[in-house]
């Protein structure tokens, strides 16, 4: 129950004489009105409600044995939309979820909740193989499932005997199923970027160097400010306000060598909170950019079309889908010169394969373990171990700053 949710009252129920309280539509008895046992029972009541994730409480024992598995579906995505949050957006993991509930609620939407054992498990897997899943998806809506059982023994939703039950049942493995693989991610060759680069925006183009030279993920290229580089010594250090493994109390640093330094060097001239890399400034210098290379003159009704109330304006900050979408989008247009060109000249073309920002990461991580090390590789890339010590740590940070100002 959240600090917005008002406590609900202690209610008679003149009918029958008990007493009641009413959350989301549904009333939940107390016993007989004005007797210290209910008013027990709705204090009880009251504490679990302000305790639970979800928008209800707890249920009662028989409650628990009819509940289905499509109201613990609702309520555990309820709980997530909440938990699941960084920076005060959704994080990532819903997407996911979602499509696990639904596959859920398709095949036991109706069934009650207690009865949901491995068998029931495992014909979900068996169902995702036929239509055609990846392995590696069957897996993570596995995992979903089990976490869902999890959290609603955790709030007593059901006995917990359900979900040790599940937990036995494992993962599809590699080469005893059915299921498809897929392709692992391997690194883009520098040839490709380099071929590409030339069709980028002069921003999309700076990130994507930037990415390649320190092999952060690219959110983290995304969302780069003045404030966040400590630019004291020789190799700077990046410390990204968000990042992937935040909630577990890790930091994360990202050493920006001298060739890195070079490429965003001319983003920083800009306010110490404002992201380096815009799309809103992108646009800006795109449109300028036509301008200077009109050819003909602007007649006085074109000189300004702006609309008053746009519909959609550029952002100021790119997140990692509209990042790769310009990748994409650079990968499309030298395809098409290519094309064009093959055809004046009466050859087939060879065109671009289409690669995604992430590969980049690959690239700089195979560079750094060929060169330094599979130790420097992990540091490099922010690959840290839960138990790792601080000592190991200062450690790990000397080999980044070397690795970065010989090679980043």
């Amino acid at each position: 129950m959240s600090n917005s949710t008002p406590v609900p009252k202690y209610r008679h129920h003149k009918g029958s004489g008990q007493s009641f309280v009413q959350v989301a539509g549904k009333r939940h008895y107390l016993g007989k009105w004005n007797t210290p046992a209910s008013k027990e029972r709705y204090s009880r009541f009251v504490a679990e409600l302000a305790s639970s994730p979800t928008a209800t409480p707890p249920p009662t024992a028989q409650d628990a044995s009819t509940i289905t598995v499509v109201e613990v579906a609702a309520a555990y995505l309820d709980h997530a939309e909440r938990y699941y949050q960084k920076d005060g957006r959704p994080s990532g993991h819903l997407p996911p979820l979602r499509a696990a509930l639904r596959i859920l609620r398709q095949l036991y939407g109706s069934v009650p909740a207690a009865d949901f054992g491995p068998l029931a498990l495992r014909a979900l897997q068996q169902k995702m193989v036929a239509d055609g899943a990846a392995r590696s998806y069957i897996n993570q809506h596995t995992g979903q499932t089990k976490r869902l059982f999890k959290w609603a023994v955790s709030v007593e939703l059901l006995p917990p005997s359900v979900y040790h039950a599940l937990v036995t049942v494992p993962g599809l493995k590699r080469g005893r199923t059915a299921a498809r693989e897929t392709a692992p991610i391997l690194p883009v060759a520098d040839e490709l970027v380099e071929a590409t680069l030339p069709y980028m925006p002069p921003i999309v183009a700076a990130m994507v160097q930037f990415q390649r030279l320190t092999g952060c993920r690219p959110g983290e290229v995304c969302q780069l400010r003045p404030r966040d580089l400590d630019r004291s010594g020789e190799v700077w250090r990046y410390s990204p306000a968000s990042h992937k493994t935040a909630y577990r109390g890790r930091e994360r640093t990202i050493y920006v060598g001298p060739k890195a330094q070079r490429v965003i060097e001319p983003y920083l001239l800009r306010a110490a909170d404002a992201h380096c890399f815009s799309p809103a400034e992108s646009v800006a210098q795109q449109n300028e950019e036509k301008r200077a290379n009109r050819k003909t003159r602007v007649q006085p009704s074109q000189r300004n079309r702006r609309k008053a109330k746009p519909a959609r304006t550029p952002a100021m900050c790119y997140v990692k889908d509209s990042y790769q979408r310009a990748i994409a989008r650079a990968v499309v247009k030298a395809n098409k010169t290519r094309t064009d060109e093959a055809s004046d000249m009466g050859i087939a073309p060879i065109l671009l394969p289409h690669w995604h920002a992430n590969q980049l990461r690959h690239t700089r991580a195979t560079e750094v373990r060929r060169e330094f090390g599979l130790e420097a590789a992990q540091v490099v890339l922010g690959h840290a171990r839960a138990d790792v010590t601080q000592t190991y740590a200062e450690r790990d940070a000397r080999l980044a700053v070397e690795v970065s100002k010989k090679t980043g």
